[in-house]
């Protein structure tokens, strides 16, 4: 029988190594998540850091509302998480909705409160769908506020990236531009938005090396646990869903185990993808569930500080 060249690249992938085993558990991870508006909620929250806590994460973020309409929630989930774990936390902070005064108040009381890493951004209207207007006596863009900021505490801080274009930027130019701003204006880092094509991510990076870009850029991962929320959140921040993810998720709604597995299936290979190009930083959009981004850090090598440590002493032994 002659094989076709099709079946001959599927029969090389088939006897290649599998595609997680053995790695060597050097990504380092960290996950957001968004405050809670229930007493439920809030147990689903607490639950998911219980959960993904023991993976030592580098840090987790917790949003901030469009139009600053989550700010007492935030700050005391924020707080909590500093107060009761040993997690760093990271709070969000926009632009939308109040001066320079009020939000650098804010971001005094976050330090206060021993928050050291704040995530800027410039933030989304109220109204969805409504263009973007600087409040009067506010910050003009992220990285005004990141140079605001900086002038109140020094603070860690990261930043947004788009790597396939903010839908607000007129071309990937002005996406590289407004990165290098914020980097330049003092950001540590950039967390990207979600993309479910590594070669997206891949694409910007190289751009934004060749502009001179140091700082890191962490790619964002959203694993699809509810399909038509995700078609919603690409649609607004100008993601792309590849055809083929469409089709395969069709026929799932009324099956949420298979959707887990599918989800955990998809997002696993992607980030496996990522890690194959170098990438050993990656940003979980837990929410608020903990499950599918355990199940992808597991596959990526990353295991509970306890039983990591448990291992090289029997090693050791």
């Amino acid at each position: 029988m002659t094989l076709s060249l099709t079946q001959l690249e599927e029969a090389r992938r088939a006897l290649d190594a599998p595609l997680f085993a053995d790695l060597a558990g050097d990504a380092e991870i960290s996950f957001e998540f968004f405050p809670p508006k229930t007493a439920k909620m809030e147990e689903t929250l607490w639950n998911a850091i219980a959960t993904l806590a023991p993976l030592a994460p580098r840090f987790v973020s917790v949003t901030y509302g469009a139009g600053g309409s989550t700010r007492e929630r935030t700050h005391a989930t924020v707080a909590r998480i500093a107060r009761e774990t040993d997690i760093p936390a990271a709070a969000h902070l926009t632009c939308v909705g109040a001066g320079k005064d009020e939000i650098l108040e804010v971001a005094r009381a976050y330090w206060e409160a021993g928050v050291r890493h704040i995530v800027a951004l410039r933030g989304d209207p109220a109204e969805a769908g409504t263009p973007f207007e600087a409040h009067p006596e506010g910050f003009a863009n992220a990285a005004a506020l990141v140079a605001g900021l900086k002038a109140v505490a020094p603070f860690e801080i990261s930043v947004a990236a788009y790597p396939e274009g903010h839908p607000d930027s007129a071309d990937d130019q002005a996406d590289i531009d407004n990165l290098k701003a914020k980097i330049d204006a003092g950001a540590h880092r950039a967390i990207s938005q979600f993309f479910f094509s590594p070669e997206a991510f891949f694409r910007f990076r190289d751009r934004a090396a060749a502009a001179g870009i140091a700082a890191e850029i962490v790619p964002g991962i959203l694993p699809v646990s509810n399909v038509a929320q995700t078609r919603k959140f690409a649609g607004l921040c100008g993601a792309a869903i590849p055809p083929w993810m469409d089709r395969l998720f069709e026929g799932l709604d009324d099956h949420p185990a298979a959707r887990q597995l599918v989800a955990a299936t998809v997002a696993g290979e992607m980030c496996r993808r990522l890690y194959a190009g170098g990438v050993r930083h990656f940003h979980f959009y837990t929410l608020n569930r903990a499950e599918l981004a355990y199940a992808i850090c597991h596959l990526l090598g990353r295991r509970p500080a306890a039983a990591v440590t448990a291992a090289r002493e029997v090693v050791a032994a």
